[in-house]
């Protein structure tokens, strides 16, 4: 499966213990998002089309209306970066 480098950099956030937070409009779409790693910052450059990509793919999930994170399958997929802390 091909995994951009956008989606890898959610991806890692994720798993790290971010979420992905989202507004929905009133016919139940999601309009707006924002990506969200452990520390609170946003992440540069998550956009709708990347959030929908990795949405499509079954790499991230929402339960009950909470914000999305990561799947398993997102788990084992998502490559190992070194963190520079």
């Amino acid at each position: 499966m091909n995994i951009s480098k956008d989606e890898q950099r959610a991806l890692h956030a994720l798993a790290q213990g971010g979420a992905i937070h989202f507004k929905r409009a009133t016919n139940g779409h999601v309009y707006d998002v924002l990506c969200f790693n452990r520390d609170g910052y946003a992440l540069s450059g998550f956009t709708l089309e990347t959030f929908r990509k990795l949405k499509v793919k079954r790499l991230i999930r929402s339960r009950k209306g909470l914000p999305y994170y990561i799947t398993h399958e997102g788990r084992l997929r998502v490559n190992a970066q070194l963190d520079n802390r």
